[in-house]
């Protein structure tokens, strides 16, 4: 079982940066490929990016790449998400999420979630 807390997020000006922390329990996160969702209002949950289980592999959403960072720290059972260049398109609740196996940009392929944290980026 792994428990994920996401925070971090917040209201930002476009242009802006933000830094997500997901915080997970036990002590077997390094078994895990941990992934960002978000879901804004009225659409459906899509991703964002993934990182491996050594962090040696990350792969993003073509809305993303170039502008957002992942990266973990498996020491601390943290994975982060660096958000620079913040559009307001971005506004969403954000979910970090754990998958017991290799990465994949799939959400139902997922065994864990966290309770999402809001971003919301104003023009």
């Amino acid at each position: 079982q792994v428990q994920l807390v996401e925070s971090g997020g917040g209201l930002v000006q476009a242009g802006g940066s933000l830094r997500l922390s997901c915080a997970a329990s036990g002590r077997t996160f390094s078994s895990y490929a941990m992934g960002w969702f978000r879901q804004a209002p009225g659409k459906e949950r899509e991703f964002v990016a993934v990182i491996s289980r050594s962090g040696g592999s990350t792969y993003y959403a073509d809305s993303v790449s170039g502008r957002f960072t992942i990266s973990r720290d498996n020491a601390k059972n943290t994975v982060y998400l660096q958000m620079n260049g913040l559009k307001p398109e971005d506004t969403a609740v954000y979910y970090c999420a754990a998958r017991d196996g290799v990465v994949n940009s799939r959400s139902t392929t997922y065994d864990y979630w966290g309770q999402g944290t809001q971003v919301t980026v104003s023009s």
